[in-house]
């Protein structure tokens, strides 16, 4: 029987594709902050941007310098001849500050959260924890989420352990989230999973959501329709 949503104590959701159409603005940010090491540096870490899709950007970052540069620019050395970690972080965070005030919130969100009065709520972000509550207090959606903004440094996996050992993750919950990661990341912790598709940069995902039965929605308000 596939439970209703006033089953559920708690609701998760992942930010970027889900509760905010953000993931090409994020995807062309990476572009953008790796583009002085060259075209072909800077589209291989998009490539592995999007396969990639719930890790935090400074993995991304790290991985860029440490797997993707000796590939691509041989001999380099961050810091001397283009930016390190430091500043492609920072040239990140310009890039994206201005998207995330501007993209598409998701339709029906007010309309879900008065759905599910009891429920706790709470975002579980690859995004960085302090831009996340700037952004979503900027845009007066914080009083959404009473469970709290989490995100990087911190991982998904880390973030749901704790809040569950912490009592503000109640069972049974849910996880609304749009990656491959975040459907790893809620099996882990015993969380359901629906997929949200509409925003989702996730190549595959349909493939993927059939061979392991998990149900997928076009948008998070969507879930208001689920029924016995």
């Amino acid at each position: 029987m596939t439970p209703q949503l006033s089953d559920y104590s708690t609701l998760v959701f992942d930010c970027d594709g889900v509760v905010l159409d953000s993931n090409r603005i994020k995807t062309e940010a990476f572009r953008i902050a790796a583009q002085p090491w060259g075209a072909a540096a800077a589209g291989a870490l998009v490539a592995h941007h999007v396969a990639n899709g719930g890790i935090s950007r400074h993995l991304k970052f790290a991985h860029f310098l440490d797997a993707i540069l000796p590939e691509h620019a041989p001999g380099a050395v961050p810091g001397r001849d283009g930016p390190g970690l430091e500043e492609l972080l920072s040239a990140y965070a310009q890039s994206v500050r201005a998207g995330l005030m501007s993209c598409a919130v998701a339709e029906g969100l007010e309309a879900l959260r008065a759905a599910t009065p009891d429920a706790h709520w709470l975002i579980v972000s690859g995004g960085d924890q302090a831009e996340l509550r700037e952004i979503f207090a900027a845009r007066g959606l914080d009083g959404l989420f009473d469970g709290g903004i989490f995100g990087s440094p911190d991982s998904k996996d880390t973030i749901l352990t704790r809040e569950q050992a912490g009592g503000r993750i109640e069972a049974p919950a849910l996880f609304l989230g749009d990656s491959r990661y975040d459907h790893e990341a809620a099996s882990a912790a015993g969380l359901d999973f629906i997929f949200v598709s509409g925003w989702s940069e996730f190549h595959g995902w349909q493939e993927y959501c059939a061979n392991r039965e998990i149900r997928s929605i076009e948008s998070a308000s969507q879930i208001l329709n689920i029924q016995e």
